[in-house]
This record gives C-alpha cells, sequence and structure tokens, in this order.
C-alpha cells in the first residue's frame, strides 16, 4: 500500500510527523478542520503541466492562498500551465486527483516532476499533507521536508514568490 510506504520511508529517514486518520478529505475546508487536529497548516498541492504536456509540476503553497494559474505561469518563465492529467499524476507521484501530496515524490525516481514551493509555506515551522490517501493526513516539520525528504527524493526546489496584491 503506497501510505505504509510513505510512512515507513518517513520512519527509515527518522522524520517525526503526527498522523491522523478521517473521512476522505475531498475540499480545503475538510483539510482545514484536520489541519487545526494536527496543529499545523494545510499545504495545498496543485498537480500542473505545460501546454504540450511534456513538463509536470507540483506546486506546494499555504491553504488559504489562491491560485492564478497565469501569475504562476508568469513567475516560472513557463507559458500556459494547466492542470495535469490522473493519469500522469498516477504515473509520476502514485496520486489520484483529491490525494495530491509531495509524499508522492518519493514514486518519481526518473525526477518527471519539477517541484516548486511558494516562499510564504517555508514561513511555517511545520505543515500538514496527505500520504498519498485524502483519507489520512500528517504533518511534518518544514525543515526535515526540505533537508531530509527532498534528499532521499533528489527534487530540487523552485521556491518562487506568489504576490497575490488583493490579499493585502
Amino acid at each position: 500500500m503506497i501510505t505504509e510506504k510513505v510512512y515507513n520511508e518517513l520512519t527509515k529517514l527518522g522524520i517525526s510527523y503526527r498522523s491522523a486518520q478521517h473521512l476522505p478529505a475531498a475540499t480545503m475546508e475538510d483539510c482545514r478542520v484536520i489541519a487545526q487536529q494536527l496543529g499545523a497548516p494545510f499545504c495545498k498541492n496543485l498537480f500542473l503541466c505545460n501546454r504540450q504536456e511534456t513538463e509536470f509540476f507540483l506546486l506546494l503553497m499555504i491553504e488559504d492562498k489562491p491560485f492564478k494559474t497565469k501569475d504562476v505561469s508568469k513567475t516560472i518563465g513557463k507559458a500556459r500551465l494547466s492542470f495535469g492529467k490522473d493519469e500522469k499524476l498516477f504515473e509520476f507521484l502514485q496520486c489520484r486527483g483529491g490525494s495530491i501530496s509531495p509524499m508522492g515524490l518519493l514514486f518519481d525516481e526518473d525526477i518527471n516532476v519539477n517541484l516548486i514551493i511558494d516562499e510564504e509555506l517555508l514561513k511555517f515551522p511545520e505543515f500538514c499533507v496527505h500520504p498519498c490517501d485524502n483519507s489520512q493526513s500528517l504533518a511534518i516539520k518544514t525543515e526535515d521536508f526540505l533537508k531530509v525528504f527532498l534528499r532521499k527524493t533528489g527534487h530540487i526546489p523552485n521556491i518562487i514568490h506568489i504576490d497575490y496584491p488583493e490579499m493585502g
């Protein structure tokens, strides 16, 4: 089972985490309730691709920040980003829509997915994600994610600033 592989790898890497099982969390609203239980903000995860579907991206951002394709496309210098197809999501990250997770980077051994992180997420000492299954969630330390987990997967994050003036 995919989630067992995620938890086993975190343990093997010496990464501590808090986890919770729950009904499937289909919306960010559902995730906010879980985030309160685990005591850390939830990470919004978006699987994106370029128009030709030759480049794939996993965007991590804070749960309540709005996503605007045009702004992210401009920031990373890729025209016409759109949501990636479920088949590619599963092929690369072993996740389905609604369960997208950076934990899936464990399964992207060929580094097919480019990791993009909004710098605002990194201001938090911890954040919550699904372990590739939206009926479970875990809170992980940001530092462990960046320095231990990503070192294991080989993914080098592109840390960007997503600015939305209407947010104040």
